[in-house]
Order: C-alpha cells, then structure tokens, then sequence
C-alpha cells in the first residue's frame, strides 16, 4: 500500500479529540511539519492536554499498525496535500470536504477531468426499472463517461454491472477495503477493480455500533455527490412512502435521498428517470416524484434527448478546462 508521510500525518491529526475534516481544512495545507501540526493542534484546537511531539509520534506508530491490515486489499492512502489527492465537484462547505482516501485500483478516475455520472436508487426496483436504468447506463458509458455508485443491492448493482460492460465503474464504499459491505457484492467490488475501475473508502477501522454504520452510510453519499459532474436518481421510495401506500414490510432506504439532497446543496446538477405515463402509481418513483414537485427548476426528468444533453454539457466543461490549463501552461513554455 503506497502513502505519502503527509497523508499519514493526515490520518493521525483526525485521531485527535474535537478534530474533523473542518478543522483539518482550515488548518493543514499539506506537508506540514509534525512540530508544526503539533503547534497548530496545541493552539487551534480544544486538546484536553498539552500534546507533544512524541505524542503525535506514538499514535501515528499506532495507526500505521492499524492501517497495516490493508496492506493486501488496499492500493494506497491520499490525503489533502498530496500530489495526486482528487478534487470534488461542487461547494462544499469545509466539514464536508474530504481530507483523506483510501483506495484500490485506478484512482484517476476520480480526478476533477474524468466526466463522472452518479447512478443511484432503491434496494428492490422491479424489472421495467432495472431495464430503463441498463438503457441510460449504457448510453452513457458509450459516450466515455464513468459510472459512480455505492455498491449497494439494487439500482448501485446494476449502474456497477452495465457499466463494466465496456466502460468504467467507480464503487464508494461504506466500510474498509478489507471488509467489502454488503458482503455479497464483494465478487462485483473485485471485478470492478480487475476491469480497470476503482474502489474508494474514508475507512480503515470497522464501525462499533449501528449508529456509527449510519453515518458512514452518509458519508458514503455525500461522496456519490462531490465526486460526479451529474447525479442520476433511477428510482426511489420517498421519506413517507411506507406510510402513503401501507408497504412498511418492506425494506425502505433513505441513501438515494440523502445523496439528492447533498448534490442539491453542492450545485450538482441532477436529474431524475421519471415518465408520468406508467409511473404515476408506482411507490418506487415517490422520490422522484417529490423532487419534480418540489424542485422542478433545478431538476431534469430525464428523455433521450436531455441526457444527451447532460453529457455534452459535461463533455464540453471538461474541454474547456483542459484548454485553460493548456492556456496556462503555455505562458510558461
């Protein structure tokens, strides 16, 4: 597992009590000294007691133990500062900003140039939903477009599966790299790696209680977020679904909402799989049909034409901004 000094410096710094990715953005640019990390967590933070450097020597000693056990299952670590360490989409408010990654596989498709198109949705869709969404992922990934999902039973499955048909597929995981969740999608999580896609986690350590789970589950959204150019949303129950159609047998999930929600704080533009005409009472559209309500100046209902129109959109940002940095790099020649 490759990592830089600075990104274990990273890692180390949030081991600390009151430190969070805020605290780390404001205050670390990258590279820093550990005398000077130590100043700055004694100066700038709430530290019960005084930390000295052998302090910060030994919990570091302490993590590089811990992390040690990805060693076979983990490519590497970036942190902020890093060379390499990708850039989210969006604005993002400073606790939101990720400071660290671990990762397996092509970790360039994450990089702030490569076109990304979140595909997201419920635990359970029916066979008509499954079919449309192959057909969006498809044309997508026809066009060189990267797929990012969360790896998740359901709609995350198939945008993973239809993407590894001849395109690539990036997998956001909840959970460290050596213990893939959920468990039965591990053989999905390693074809994507063998395919030429990626894996990427905020985790080293297992969660300890149920609660702690849950927020990683958002965490792992609000990155389904920050790392596309688009957000698509196949299908979705809605917060009060169990309670408008008396389905609360059912597994309801929360994930594809969340992940809508924070692309909607970011400015990520989004777009929803929707046709009035056969989904109207369908619960699996609820969501959808909320945000079309709810949000339908800032969100797309998605038809051939419009997401044709979503990546050449993307396509031609992309190009732009390559041409600035060639621009740029020009004056210095």
């Amino acid at each position: 597992m490759e990592y830089t000094e600075n990104a274990v410096n990273v890692l180390t710094v949030k081991t600390f009590k009151h430190i969070g990715n805020a605290w780390i953005v404001k205050n670390l640019k990258g590279n820093e000294s550990i005398e000077k990390i130590v100043s700055l967590l004694n100066n700038n933070s709430k530290q019960d007691d005084l930390i000295t450097i052998d302090d910060f020597e030994v919990s570091k000693d302490l993590l590089k133990n811990k992390i040690s056990c990805l060693e076979d299952c983990c490519d590497g670590l970036l942190a902020i500062g890093d060379k390499n360490f990708p850039r989210h989409r969006g604005c993002v408010k400073e606790s939101d900003k990720p400071v660290f990654l671990f990762y397996k596989g092509n970790i360039d498709l994450l990089d702030i140039e490569n076109s990304n198109i979140t595909v997201i949705g419920l635990l359970n869709p029916d066979e008509t939903i499954e079919i449309r969404e192959q057909k969006i992922v498809a044309e997508i990934v026809k066009r060189d477009v990267t797929i990012v999902s969360g790896l998740a039973f359901g709609c995350d499955s198939i945008a993973h599966k239809q993407a590894l048909k001849g395109g690539k597929t990036i997998a956001i995981l909840p959970s460290p790299l050596n213990n893939i969740l959920p468990a039965k999608n591990k053989g999905l999580a390693y074809e994507i790696v063998e395919e030429g896609g990626l894996l990427v986690s905020e985790y080293y350590n297992e969660f300890k209680s149920s609660m702690e789970l849950s927020n990683r589950y958002n965490d792992r959204d609000r990155l389904q977020a920050l790392f596309c150019d688009t957000i698509i949303l196949a299908a979705s129950y809605a917060q009060n679904s169990a309670a408008l159609w008396k389905i609360s047998d059912k597994k309801l999930d929360s994930g594809a909402r969340l992940a809508m929600g924070y692309a909607k704080n970011y400015n990520i533009p989004r777009a929803v799989m929707y046709d009035q005409a056969i989904d109207i009472d369908n619960p699996m559209f609820d969501l959808n049909r909320q945000l079309i309500a709810e949000q339908k100046d800032t969100i797309t209902i998605l038809t051939q034409k419009k997401l044709e129109e979503i990546i050449d959109k993307i396509k031609s940002k992309k190009l732009n901004n390559n041409d600035k940095i060639a621009y740029q790099t020009s004056l210095f020649d």
